[in-house]
């Protein structure tokens, strides 16, 4: 049971931004036995937001876990993100929306979604904040927070501003610890200089800690037991303040890993903590593109390039995976726009939660790929 909120029972939750998927809608038949198990096996805390799928992971929520399990066997977080509102006016009717789809009559936690210096301005102008003590109040909304993707400074400002926010979800992985694009550390240290329980997000980095170089798998092979993704979440996990490590599961191979080791959790040893730290000097020194494939870049992309696997492809490339790298590309650009057709309009660095130079790179990948 959580020590900051007794209604957690375990400190991992399921992260519904990668169910799985089938023709762009969520694969019931899939997804419910997931859920199932993740009950049965005592854990209640589910994650969500508005744009995730495309408002399909809010609704297959509500068809496979609303509609099936009595609303106190399980714990629900959605988000207010900033494309859905323009005016204070707009909150509320979003809000209602959001029940509504998941089918539930209040929210256990609802997060400030994806704050940084940019549009944390723009909830400010409109209030968000005090909408949601508003709605909490009323019954709405059991606990506020914040999910958030910028500097620690940018962090440290809302904290100090807003002292009523009671949890914070922030990006932590063992790649992403001293990375200047995200600042884990330093985010982290902000959380607990102001006494706020922290949620991790992406803990295995979009999945590309799971899949690791032959000479990283080594090390972590080394130590006698454990799946390279274990080793990413027990690691975000063991570290004080900790009240939530989410992890994105996409079918029931990843949920029954995941779960062997999270039902009875075990922080890491001295020799894991070495052993993960020579890991992160191995794949820091590849030099790869430090996406998770979020694809909160896709969406608005007037060219229509399929942005993560784009640049999924060169990191194939720096692998030395050469065949490999121009399949992939060839996959991720047919049917779509080319690296070399983006207008360098920017909305696509303004949306990357990893504060990634795209346009710069798709420059690079183009000159490589298209020609």
């Amino acid at each position: 049971m959580s020590t900051y909120f007794p209604e957690i029972k375990k400190t991992f939750g399921f992260g519904c931004m990668r169910l799985p998927m089938r023709d762009g809608d969520v694969i019931y038949e899939q997804f419910i036995p997931m859920v199932d198990r993740f009950l049965e096996e005592g854990f209640n805390y589910f994650d969500t937001a508005h744009g995730y799928l495309g408002g399909k992971s809010e609704t297959a929520l509500r068809d496979c876990l609303a509609k099936r399990h009595p609303r106190e066997a399980f714990v629900l977080t959605d988000k207010l993100t900033e494309p859905y509102f323009e005016r204070e006016e707009d909150i509320r009717p979003f809000f209602e929306s959001q029940l509504k789809a998941c089918g539930v009559d209040y929210f256990d936690f609802y997060l400030m979604h994806a704050q940084n210096a940019s549009n944390y301005k723009k909830f400010q102008a409109c209030r968000a904040y005090e909408t949601a003590a508003e709605l909490k109040k009323e019954g709405k909304i059991r606990h506020v927070g914040l999910s958030f993707h910028d500097r620690a400074a940018v962090l440290d400002q809302i904290l100090t501003e807003h002292p009523e926010v009671e949890v914070v979800q922030i990006q932590f992985n063992y790649v992403d610890y001293e990375y200047e694009g995200v600042e884990s550390r330093l985010c982290y240290e902000v959380c607990r200089k102001h006494g706020k329980p922290v949620i991790v997000m992406e803990p295995v980095k979009g999945g590309s800690l799971v899949n690791l170089p032959a000479n990283a798998a080594a090390v972590l092979s080394a130590l006698g037991g454990g799946s390279p993704a274990s080793y990413a979440i027990r690691y975000a996990a063991s570290f004080e303040g900790m009240c939530m490590v989410l992890s994105g599961m996409s079918n029931m191979e990843q949920m029954e890993d995941n779960l062997s080791y999270m039902k009875e959790f075990e922080p890491l040893s001295e020799r894991e903590f070495a052993a993960i730290a020579e890991v992160r000097d191995i794949i820091l020194n590849q030099g790869l593109i430090p996406c998770t494939a979020c694809r909160y870049c896709t969406d608005g992309c007037p060219a229509k390039i399929e942005i993560p696997a784009v640049l999924a492809s060169m990191n194939k490339r720096k692998q030395l995976q050469e065949w490999g790298a121009v399949s992939a590309y060839r996959g991720a650009v047919t049917g779509r726009g080319r690296a070399s057709d983006c207008i360098r309009c920017g909305k696509c660095e303004k949306a990357c939660p990893q504060h990634l130079p795209i346009r710069d790179l798709l420059a690079e990948i183009g000159e490589i790929f298209d020609k």
